[in-house]
């Protein structure tokens, strides 16, 4: 790629991260008018007694290492069990979660460091999960587009991970952990033995294999032409999806809310009666 070319390349990386934060910074905004609407604490002694305490009490919790995202070890078990529960069962083959013959397609376009991707993550997926993608009526094909991560080799990691572990069946199960784990953005969490902390809270995942394949170079390129599929989409910011039937066309699916799957539903149910 030329000079010219890379710059651009850096260019968009860099408004995809700028338009996600503002987008985040939007949702923070409103939800902060939200709550002021709701109660305000009229003594400023009262506001500064409670916020040292929550931050004394979530020093003393987490042991001061919360901006790393390393979950301590009595709680990875309890993600594996949610993780298992949600995704076990059902048919995965590389980046796809489901029945291969199901009527209707989701793309879904995200950051493994996104905040907002792990908010659909623990709010509308599982119903969608639960009702549409365990029945055979829904397949789920997850795909990358950085926006959150800051560095993009890092990106290119992370994502490359978990398509390695679709090399075994189980990306599904990496990327949901990863999710439930994430951590503080702009932290520098995800590190090589982040990676790997993850890796080995998969069920049934061969490490021997994951690591060797995380080095095939066609897997990259997927990171490459998902970007490309987005950015021919119009895609800024993550997550974004794209739905249609199976084996036809797709088209850009509005939501209204990550957490309540209403408009995903809806979506779903126009096609499967279409």
């Amino acid at each position: 790629m030329s000079a010219a070319g890379d710059d651009e390349a850096d260019l968009t990386r860099k408004q995809r991260r700028e338009q996600a934060r503002a987008q985040r910074k939007d949702l923070e905004q409103a939800e902060a008018a939200s709550a002021v609407r709701r109660t305000r604490l009229t003594q400023l002694g009262i506001v500064a007694g409670i916020v040292v305490a929550i931050i004394i009490a979530v020093v003393i919790a987490t042991g001061g290492s919360s901006k790393k995202g390393i979950p301590k070890p009595s709680e990875t078990g309890k993600v594996a069990a949610e993780v298992t529960a949600l995704v076990g069962g059902i048919p995965q083959s590389a980046n796809t979660l489901g029945d291969p013959k199901a009527p209707v397609t989701l793309q879904y376009f995200g950051d493994l460091e996104c905040p907002v991707c792990k908010e659909f993550t623990l709010g509308a997926l599982p119903s969608l999960i639960q009702n549409y993608v365990r029945s055979g009526k829904l397949k789920i094909e997850y795909r990358s587009l950085e926006t959150a991560t800051r560095e993009p080799e890092t990106f290119k990691s992370q994502q490359v991970a978990a398509l390695a572990a679709g090399k075994q069946q189980r990306m599904w199960n990496f990327i949901e952990t990863f999710y439930h784990e994430q951590g503080e953005e702009d932290s520098g969490y995800v590190t090589e033995n982040y990676i790997k902390g993850l890796a080995q809270q998969v069920p049934g995942l061969d490490l021997a294999s994951w690591s060797a394949a995380r080095n095939d170079p066609e897997l990259a390129n997927i990171v490459t032409s998902d970007a490309q599929a987005a950015n021919a989409a119009g895609f800024n910011g993550t997550p974004s999806f794209l739905i249609g039937k199976t084996g036809g066309a797709s088209q850009k699916l509005e939501y209204s809310s990550l957490t309540d799957p209403s408009s995903f539903d809806a979506a779903i149910e126009t096609l499967l009666k279409g």
